[in-house]
């Protein structure tokens, strides 16, 4: 929920600064009718006046601007008092950081002004504004209606009678039945509860009316202004994420004191809540809603433990569909990206840790004279999901460290090609004319050939695509030496006949010749039918049966090309696999067409 943190009295160990203070520079004597001795009709007499001195360098006869901030149920009879004879004083109260302002009362010694203005700033005091003006006359003095007349207006003559002379009382509400506020955080709310500083101006000094004739004493000793209290409420100002102020410096603290750093919650930081933790910029930070009692909470960073802060960007906000906008700072553990979710150039992902893991990308291991240095992605050593090398022409092998079937020499410039119609001797280039030589595949005994790695759906083709570079399976660098007998749509009997455990829309990413088998990466984009092997639409590998001594699979699978793939399934290994019999075309819409209506109508 939205908290609110108590309100106290900002005055509260805050002392005021004013134009004059009575004895500034020397003893002065003045006049006041004493409290118990006022009565509210004039008529029945004012008593006698008491006159005293004041010196502000003399305790026992000072009245500081100190006093009017002091606590008042322990010193009830303190005051600040001005200089004689002014009319025009200035109190001002600044605050070392924003505050919200609930009401302001004043309790006059002296009688009440007859003119006087309530001021605030919110940007420590380059600026102000009024809150209220007070007078006798709200139209003569300021030329505005009085809000006992007109409610709602900035003026009042509520607060300005001289009577009574002493304790007379100003108050201010900033929240009334004209200033109504549903939202107490909104942008509305704000403008009129926030200050940095408040200013009293008092315009225009009054006699008490038991001034008469007859009076021993002077009328200027009793020409001055005095407040015993300012109380100024309000709280802290958390956006609606704390509930509990406190200093920020732990060394003399007062009681009752409203502090101004706020104990943020919701994961929010600042002074005042008003921004996000470091890890919690997901979303944008907003402040509490008072009106519904929303918290608006910060929201973290998916960074997967791999960064300490993140920040919001408003692009990738908009993107996302304003889901999440916050993109990690400084990713750790050799990992990148807007959520530090793959890894960097020279690295590649372990997938038996964790993404979270602080070791889950691993330092690429090409053999040197194998494997290219300038692949597609430039930077890149390995592939960043499985860890293959990319080869030179005719190398093989996930690390780039042998020659291909039908390549021999292995050397800097890679493997050359066998001068055969079949396989050679990867040392000697001798070739291998009869099955008896067939050469063995170096695989230990009890081993096994390392499956594919399934691989997210969320990443973008482009780092799979390949260029000019010469690199992975040799079949795709030249197809047009690549002659297979490929099977053609025929009739819906022949079609069904063939029984095909799946049938898919997918695009050719790239391949990978691992000497005992071939395996190539596709991303699936629509599944017409599956068997027992569950297909979903992202990226994965088909495994062609046949391939030739010069690489090519059959039927030929080109990269960056879209094909319509119709064929068997190995439950056992969950693997699509694909050979002769498999129908393999270029997609074509009404091809798709065609083969839906057959699986949904013909084959029952």
């Amino acid at each position: 929920r939205s908290c609110n943190p108590p309100v106290g009295n900002l005055a509260t160990g805050r002392t005021p600064v004013t134009l004059t203070t009575c004895g500034q520079n020397s003893t002065e004597l003045y006049c006041f009718y004493p409290d118990q001795n006022l009565l509210h009709q004039v008529t029945h007499g004012c008593g006698q006046p008491r006159c005293t001195k004041c010196n502000a360098n003399q305790p026992e006869n000072s009245h500081l601007p100190a006093d009017m901030t002091d606590d008042f149920f322990a010193n009830p009879i303190s005051w600040w008092q001005s200089a004689q004879g002014v009319h025009r004083e200035e109190i001002r109260l600044d605050f070392e950081t924003e505050f919200y302002l609930t009401h302001v009362i004043a309790v006059f010694k002296s009688p009440r002004p007859a003119a006087m203005v309530l001021e605030r700033s919110q940007d420590y005091g380059k600026t102000w504004r009024p809150y209220k003006y007070f007078s006798v006359n709200c139209t003569a003095t300021f030329g505005l209606q009085d809000d006992l007349i007109e409610e709602g207006s900035m003026c009042t003559s509520r607060y300005s009678d001289a009577v009574p002379c002493t304790r007379g009382e100003v108050i201010y509400r900033a929240l009334s039945p004209a200033n109504k506020i549903e939202d107490p955080y909104s942008l509305e709310a704000q403008d009129l509860l926030k200050l940095t500083n408040l200013r009293l101006l008092l315009l225009k000094r009054q006699d008490c009316p038991c001034h008469g004739s007859g009076l021993v004493e002077k009328p200027q000793r009793f020409a001055h202004y005095a407040i015993y209290d300012l109380i100024v409420r309000g709280s802290c100002f958390c956006n609606g994420h704390a509930e509990e102020c406190e200093a920020v410096n732990r060394t003399g603290i007062m009681e009752n004191v409203v502090h101004r750093k706020c104990v943020c919650r919701h994961n929010t930081a600042g002074d005042h809540c008003e921004k996000c933790e470091p890890l919690y910029n997901d979303q944008p930070w907003k402040p509490g809603d008072g009106k519904t009692g929303a918290p608006n909470e910060c929201k973290k960073c998916r960074c997967h433990n791999h960064a300490d802060s993140c920040h919001f960007d408003l692009s990738v906000w908009l993107a996302s569909g304003k889901r999440s906008g916050g993109v990690c700072d400084n990713c750790k553990h050799n990992t990148e990206g807007h959520r530090c979710q793959r890894c960097k150039p020279g690295y590649y992902r372990d997938r038996g840790k964790p993404m979270s893991s602080a070791e889950v990308c691993k330092p690429c291991a090409c053999q040197p004279m194998g494997s290219v240095n300038a692949t597609f992605s430039r930077s890149w050593r390995c592939h960043p999901k499985t860890g293959f090398c990319y080869c030179k022409p005719g190398v093989a092998g996930p690390y780039c460290d042998r020659c291909l079937m039908g390549y021999w020499d292995f050397g800097e410039n890679g493997c050359r090609p066998c001068d055969c119609a079949r396989d050679c001797d990867q040392r000697t280039g001798n070739c291998f004319n009869g099955y008896d030589n067939e050469p063995f595949f170096n695989i230990p005994i009890g081993g096994r050939i390392p499956d594919i790695v399934q691989t997210p759906t969320n990443e973008s083709e482009e780092e799979w695509k390949w260029n000019d570079h010469e690199q992975g399976f040799s079949a795709l660098r030249h197809p047009e030496k690549c002659v297979c007998k490929e099977k053609v749509l025929g009739s819906v009997a022949d079609f069904c006949q063939m029984k095909y455990a799946y049938v898919i829309k997918a695009r050719i990413l790239s391949a990978h010749d691992k000497g005992t088998h071939a395996e190539v990466v596709v991303k699936v984009k629509k599944v017409l039918k599956s068997g027992k092997v569950k297909i979903a639409r992202s990226n994965r590998s088909i495994y062609p049966e046949s391939w030739t001594n010069r690489g090519c699979t059959c039927p030929i699978l080109n990269p960056g090309t879209d094909y319509l793939i119709a064929g068997q399934e190995d439950s056992r290994t969950s693997k699509l696999l694909v050979n002769m019999n498999s129908l393999v075309k270029p997609w074509k819409a009404y091809l798709g067409k065609q083969v839906s209506d057959i699986l949904r109508t013909g084959c029952k």
